[in-house]
């Protein structure tokens, strides 16, 4: 595969065009990563309101009625409901994978089979967390590439 740069003096022209033979889950996940790049979100913590990079989000979290974003090392409280974020960000590598839980596919490490047909997603930061079997096959044809 090439991969060319092409520097421009406008930045309302900057775009990303990706020329493939075929639409493969590897090129699907490089047209995510791109649109997830520069997206921000507006979150609270310790009273105070800082915006972030959705790309850095690892996953979002609902917790008695308030929903949390979770980076590598901090957590913003946001608000927005967690199905509102699952459908904002579906196509840029963002699924739910339990009632309480949307997570950044492009931060997990891997999947592995748990109690009761349930999965744990380890994601790159160290964190586990529980796919609950409602999710589990929604979440084997992201992984596995629409399989």
């Amino acid at each position: 595969m090439k991969v060319y740069i092409k520097q421009i003096s406008d930045i309302a022209n900057e775009c990303l065009i990706i020329e493939c033979v075929e639409v493969t889950p590897d090129v699907e996940s490089i047209r995510s990563y791109a649109l997830t790049k520069g997206t921000t979100l507006t979150g609270s913590m310790d009273e105070q309101i800082y915006q972030f990079n959705l790309s850095d989000v690892f996953y979002f979290e609902a917790i008695d009625e308030r929903v949390f974003a979770y980076t590598k090392n901090k957590s913003y409280e946001l608000k927005i409901r967690l199905y509102e974020l699952e459908t904002a960000y579906s196509d840029k590598h963002f699924i739910r994978c339990s009632k309480s839980f949307v997570i950044n596919l492009m931060k997990l490490d891997s999947i592995s089979p748990a109690l009761n047909g349930r999965f744990t997603a380890h994601m790159k930061n160290g964190e586990k967390i529980i796919i609950s079997r409602h999710y589990v096959p929604e979440m084997k044809r992201a992984v596995l590439g629409g399989k």
